[in-house]
């Protein structure tokens, strides 16, 4: 009886990935927010939407369309505290990401 090797391609889950993620960080306002968003983190600074607002000329509503397409790809965790919303990057979906994208070939 012969052993199957195990196989590097992309799992139909990691191509989702790919994908939602991709998509995501597809727009350029997303990319910026989701690196501020990230500098905070790394300061551990906590950063809250009206931190985003001031940092970017957009609207309130424009940050919060993009930040809610971030957390839909899972790449921006938000956690309640009173009254303020504050925003963590998830390091876990980011590092499974960069995984499913080694094995692009």
């Amino acid at each position: 009886m012969r052993l199957r090797k195990e196989s590097d391609d992309l799992q139909e889950d990691e191509i989702l990935l790919i994908a939602n993620v991709s998509d995501a960080l597809a727009h350029p306002v997303r990319i910026k927010i989701f690196r501020f968003i990230m500098k905070c983190n790394a300061a551990r600074q906590l950063v809250c939407n009206k931190d985003v607002v001031s940092e970017f000329d957009y609207s309130q509503a424009t940050i919060s369309q993009h930040i809610k397409k971030l957390q839909q790809a899972q790449l921006v965790q938000v956690k309640r505290k009173d009254k303020y919303s504050y925003y963590f990057i998830n390091i876990g979906i980011l590092g499974k990401f960069v995984t499913a994208i080694n094995k692009f070939d």
